[in-house]
């Protein structure tokens, strides 16, 4: 992983809006394997929800089954976590294993959460992981673009123009 981090991060109310944004991402050309998709997991009601990975393939049932196992295929990394005080929570990309990384060091301080610590361990500011922290405990899908500067302005524009309800750039002051 890079010393840089650089990122454009977008809200969506809702999974077709994400995924649509997704797609554009890709058809601007950017590489799948520096997207992040977090989304909280379902409502279950009386209805088995899971995932499993087979190597490249990921299976998905539930009510959000479709988007993301059309998500996954695109994307490097999944998994599935139990956040205390945000719930289930979905998460595809190089995201995972900054989340990994967090627990396994207990970088997770200062009242964050593992999501939280990984957020911030790629430099993004404490008031923005509360945030979009509060926005996947109302249920919202949250994509994270890693790059260079220039890649992230750019998709940020992307995000917007997907319907994202915001999108912010988070880029190193070093870098």
């Amino acid at each position: 992983m890079s010393q840089t981090h650089n990122s454009a991060v977008g809200l969506f109310s809702n999974h077709e809006d994400a995924e649509n944004a997704v797609k554009e991402l890709e058809k601007s050309g950017y590489d799948m394997k520096k997207l992040s998709v977090v989304g909280k997991d379902y409502q279950t009601e009386e209805n088995v929800v899971g995932y499993y990975n087979t190597g490249d393939r990921v299976a998905m049932w539930g009510k959000f089954g479709l988007f993301w196992g059309s998500i996954w295929g695109l994307l490097f990394g999944s998994a599935f976590f139990l956040i205390p005080g945000i719930g289930p929570v979905m998460v595809g990309g190089p995201l995972v294993a900054w989340i990994v990384g967090a627990l396994e060091t207990a970088v997770v301080t200062g009242g964050l959460t593992a999501l939280g610590g990984a957020l911030a361990s790629i430099g993004i500011p404490k008031d923005s992981i509360i945030q979009y922290e509060t926005a996947l405990k109302a249920h919202k899908f949250m994509l994270i673009v890693h790059g260079t500067v220039a890649e992230v302005e750019k998709a940020k524009d992307i995000l917007m123009q997907s319907k994202a309800e915001e999108a912010s750039v988070h880029a190193d002051a070093m870098g």
